[in-house]
């Protein structure tokens, strides 16, 4: 389905009024960021309380069940990215709060590695630089489209990175790594909150329009998470 920018002439009666959709679009912004920030609450729930039980922590990290845990995540993308047209808007949506779950248990190591102020003060940083971002896709008028291939190559090159430096586990590549992880989650926060705007259609009904809501949010959940974790490395304080 070909969406043009900003969807100037997206409506159903071919009448467009520009305020009742602006009123649309700010609605569907609004549910997508609710639906982000609850699944926010729901991973950080997980891992600080997960992370406060010994015999879980034992469970999943002392046991091939790491695995599990930490390859979910990965499946439950694609779960959601293939099932999209197949599910309901509520499956989609029990679907995604359960990978959220799921990446919170996966997180749980950050409450054993660094200190609990070094969490908060790194998860405000990352929130005031993930606004940021977005407030900027959302209101710019330049076309980030031509970027959007650029940056998800740079996924590509670090998640390559970050393979290679399990086995080399070298200190100035995971800086590097994580220096670059921080740009490119950042833009690619512009980038998703531009393209998730242009995406809304009223004409679409209510249905399609929530599940586009849910997708929009587990991309821009994702976006967060990466310049959460990659902040952590470079300046998070690790306990003694």
């Amino acid at each position: 389905m070909a969406i043009g920018p900003y969807n100037r002439f997206a409506s159903s009666t071919g009448a467009y009024d520009r305020a009742l959709f602006d009123e649309g679009l700010r609605q569907h912004m609004l549910r997508v960021f609710n639906y982000m920030t609850v699944g926010l609450i729901v991973t950080g729930l997980v891992a600080f309380f997960g992370a406060q039980s010994p015999a879980l922590v034992a469970a999943i990290f002392g046991t091939p069940l790491k695995w599990v845990v930490m390859l979910a995540p990965i499946g439950f993308v694609f779960a959601l990215s293939a099932g999209i047209n197949r599910m309901s808007s509520g499956t989609l949506r029990t679907v995604f709060f359960a990978y959220c779950a799921v990446m919170g248990l996966s997180l749980m190591s950050l409450f054993l590695v660094f200190t609990g102020a070094s969490i908060a003060r790194v998860f405000f940083i990352s929130a005031a630089t993930f606004a940021g971002a977005s407030l900027y896709g959302y209101t710019a008028k330049r076309d980030l489209t031509q970027f959007g291939s650029f940056l998800i190559m740079g996924v590509i090159g670090l998640v390559i990175a970050s393979l290679v430096n399990i086995f080399l586990a070298s200190s100035a590549l995971q800086f590097a790594v994580s220096v670059l992880g921080v740009l490119i989650f950042t833009g690619l926060t512009a980038y998703d909150s531009q393209r998730i705007k242009e995406m809304y259609a009223e004409s679409w009904g209510v249905e399609a329009n929530t599940k586009l809501a849910v997708m929009g949010a587990l991309s821009l959940y994702l976006d967060f998470i990466n310049i959460f974790i990659s902040l952590m490395q470079l300046m998070g304080a690790r306990r003694n």
